[in-house]
């Protein structure tokens, strides 16, 4: 297990629920695919090392969880501001994702 962390550690985090808008292969990436994502009232383009796992086009109209208070960083000229939430065994990858059709921007808690 990780290192615990206070009910106030974990209200830093902002994770929020998004719609996946659009979806490409960064080119010159193996693994990475950007993605254009709705999250309420803006929208937010995120890249994600999940193209070994998901092709572009299943991605579309999606709803996932993503940080989205992370800095922002450049990843292949591209800027990423958030980061996608996902699980992995190792070999197998999945995005985390709502069991309920939920709008766009909701906070997760």
């Amino acid at each position: 297990m990780s290192e615990l962390i206070s009910i106030e550690d974990f209200k830093k985090l902002d994770i929020r629920l998004a719609k996946i808008l659009s979806a490409k292969r960064v080119e010159g990436s193996e693994k990475l695919i950007e993605l254009s994502l709705s999250v309420g009232e803006e929208n937010r383009t995120v890249v994600a090392g999940i193209a070994k796992s998901y092709l572009p086009e299943e991605l579309i109209g999606k709803k996932i969880l993503f940080l989205a208070n992370l800095k922002p960083r450049q990843i292949f000229g591209i800027e990423s501001q958030g980061m996608v939430l996902a699980l992995s065994d190792g070999e197998n990858l999945s995005l985390i994702v709502p069991d309920r059709d939920l709008p766009e921007g909701l906070r997760a808690s």
